[in-house]
């Protein structure tokens, strides 16, 4: 008999409707059940494109004699991270504390009024590698909170402040400097991997918020780890040679065999990275990258309303990777006479270099020439792998996500002159805007199915700010800066912490958690208040308000010592940093014809310059406002802090400003 998350919207919560475990889903609710009941609750939290969260279910949820006993000495609690991201960082913050290490399935164990004191990751069915079994780890939870009530009841206050920590830090007051950009890229130098690219050892996670940040620095040594860095995962079997498109992270240090779940997020910003690289460097495989990642997202991630799906399962019939790897016999099968040239360039062996198979990758580097035929073989590989049983799909839409997309989008569409590019841009951003919002018109976290629903987080609204920009700057069409203004007005409005600077996690009138917070670094995907940041200079930009740039510079005095400290995980900071000291340039094109004039603009990767556009008359943004044509001529005026230069009217002389 299906337990109460049968009418749940999100497929990781969906996939455990017919566990024999009560689940229920994070809420009032539970609360309310532990409370009455005076037992401990059981917060198991994952996503459904978790390998191990499956794992962890097979062999612990689905058996009998495991459920009775959670439903006996628990109220257990089931949580979509990608959901409620907010449970999600307040609970492993509190695991990471415990135990110095996180991920995955989280286990955490609470007390009725849902502080931690006890948690973990996935634990096994049996002892195993030094680890208690799940069963063991329950036995000794349900005892303790029995025998040793008093100490869980004293430890939860000083639990509750240390998870709340993050929201009473204070701003410096040292002068925002040049200086800290410099350290900060010391520092990331300082960690490049010198022979694979990236920063660290293994896992390694696709570094694309940092590798921003150093084509904006753009010195040769910047340059150098980001030519690298994209070029070693452009090879390896974390990109998807057949499909396009990136896994989440690499288990080893050489970017060859990944953990193969694809997640929206991830595809949006390498896309992004990718093109940024090609417009930095030149590489005609960075652009083939960008067009390949979109083009698979837009082919096996995005529904019929527009919105784009959450991720692709690491799973498929039961075993991690099983889609997207090769036996060398296949592949000869697959292709037939020609197949020899294409197994070496993708390095396959008869071995294999994954349990048996083969992941493929690029033996030769990725600027290695490619076999003649191999685009015709990659179509028949595709066909072929078509027919495989596909991982599962997570098809719930979230705002932050799609807004990740639609700026990936919109900038490659307005680059590459790909016109079904910043249509699917526009068209995932109407699809935000109207459906999901509630009867108020607050913006909602999750879709799936016709409904929307949850609160929305700063990161949704963060993100969308800095993709409706995207949006605007890509089309001209001033009803996405209207829009942007509006998405700022509320996150200000509601998320802010007027007293401190920087945003809350969560709106003020977001249901209540045992401690408020507000994000720190980039965990992948950007940090939401570096995101606000950057969004809030970039609108300030083009309107001349100057609310928006205070607003972000709150942030930046929380953040900035953090980030000098610690650059690999605050790349968007960074960036946001850069342009608060750097100032943008704003440059207003002004006529009816446009193309020539927004083609200079867009050659180069401009991240300190923004770019307003329309005919005579146009009055949004301000930034247009009283601009002329020349003599009836399309016209540039090249702005600094709304000081004009004299405009011009012919591309050299606008690349010429923009030079300077």
């Amino acid at each position: 008999m299906a337990n109460r998350l049968g009418d749940e919207t999100s497929p990781y919560l969906l996939q455990h409707r017919d566990n024999p475990v009560d689940w229920f889903a994070w809420g009032p609710e539970a609360i309310r059940a532990a409370r009455e009941s005076d037992r401990p609750i059981l917060l198991s939290v994952g996503y459904s494109a978790c390998h191990w969260c499956h794992v962890m279910e097979r062999e612990s949820f689905e058996d009998e004699a495991t459920a009775a006993f959670m439903n006996e000495h628990f109220v257990n609690v089931k949580v979509d991270r990608e959901e409620r991201p907010d449970v999600d960082a307040l609970y492993m913050e509190a695991v990471q504390s415990m135990t110095g290490h996180g991920g995955w399935p989280m286990t955490v164990f609470c007390d009725p009024e849902g502080v931690p004191f006890f948690g973990g990751t996935y634990f096994p069915p049996e002892p195993r590698s030094g680890m208690p079994s799940f069963l063991q780890v329950m036995e000794a939870v349900a005892n303790a909170y029995v025998e040793r009530r008093d100490d869980i009841d004293a430890r939860a206050e000083r639990t509750r402040a240390q998870l709340g920590a993050i929201s009473t830090l204070e701003a410096t007051e040292d002068s925002l400097g040049p200086d800290m950009l410099d350290r900060a890229v010391r520092g990331l130098l300082g960690r490049v991997d010198r022979i694979y690219g990236g920063f660290g050892e293994a896992p390694k996670f696709p570094p694309a918020s940092v590798l921003e940040y150093l084509m904006t620095w753009a010195d040769g040594d910047s340059l150098a780890a980001v030519e690298l860095t994209l070029d070693r995962m452009a090879a390896g079997g974390i990109y998807d040679q057949i499909g396009g498109g990136f896994a989440r992270y690499s288990v080893d240090g050489q970017w060859l065999v990944p953990h193969f779940e694809k997640m929206l997020y991830d595809n949006a910003l390498l896309a992004r990275s990718y093109l940024h690289g090609w417009q930095v460097l030149g590489h005609e495989r960075y652009r083939r990258v960008c067009t390949e990642t979109l083009d698979w997202a837009l082919k096996e991630m995005r529904g019929p309303e527009g919105g784009f799906f959450s991720a692709l399962d690491a799973d498929s019939e039961g075993v991690e990777g099983r889609f997207y790897v090769w036996s060398a016999s296949e592949l000869r099968e697959r292709l037939g006479s020609d197949a020899e040239p294409i197994l070496t360039h993708y390095g396959v062996t008869d071995a294999g270099n994954f349990e048996g198979a083969n992941i493929l990758h690029l033996a030769a580097g990725a600027d290695s020439e490619p076999p003649i035929g191999l685009d015709d073989a990659r179509a028949v590989l595709y066909d072929a792998r078509s027919k495989r049983v596909w991982p599962g799909l997570d098809d719930k839409r979230l705002a932050s996500w799609n807004a990740l997309m639609i700026s990936a989008l919109a900038d490659a569409g307005a680059v590459l002159g790909r016109e079904d590019y910043l249509e699917a841009a526009s068209s995932a951003a109407e699809f935000v805007l109207k459906e999901m919002r509630d009867a108020d018109g607050r913006l909602l976290r999750t879709y799936k199915d016709g409904r929307a629903h949850l609160n929305a987080y700063l990161e949704d609204h963060a993100y969308l700010l800095e993709a409706l920009l995207a949006l605007y700057g890509a089309t001209f069409e001033a009803h996405w800066f209207t829009e942007a203004v509006a998405v700022a007005e509320t996150m200000i409005e509601r998320f802010s912490d007027s007293e401190r600077g920087g945003f809350f996690t969560t709106s003020s009138d977001h249901e209540e958690l045992i401690a408020r917070r507000k994000d720190l670094g980039d965990h992948p995907i950007p940090a939401a208040n570096a995101s606000a940041a950057l969004g809030l200079l970039r609108l300030g930009a083009l309107s001349g308000e100057g609310r928006y740039l205070s607003a972000a510079e709150g942030v930046l005095r929380l953040f900035v010592p953090a980030a000098v400290q610690h650059p690999d995980g605050f790349g968007h900071l960074l960036q946001a940093l850069d342009l608060f000291l750097t100032r943008s340039r704003e440059v207003a094109l002004v006529g009816d014809d446009l193309a020539a004039l927004r083609s200079v603009v867009r050659s180069r990767f401009r991240p300190r310059v923004a770019v307003a556009g329309g005919p005579e008359g146009t009055e949004t943004p301000e930034l247009m406002q009283g601009r002329t044509q020349v003599d009836g001529s399309p016209a540039a005026y090249v702005c600094e802090n709304f000081s004009c230069k004299m405009p011009v009217t012919e591309p050299e002389e606008l690349e010429k400003l923009l030079g300077s």
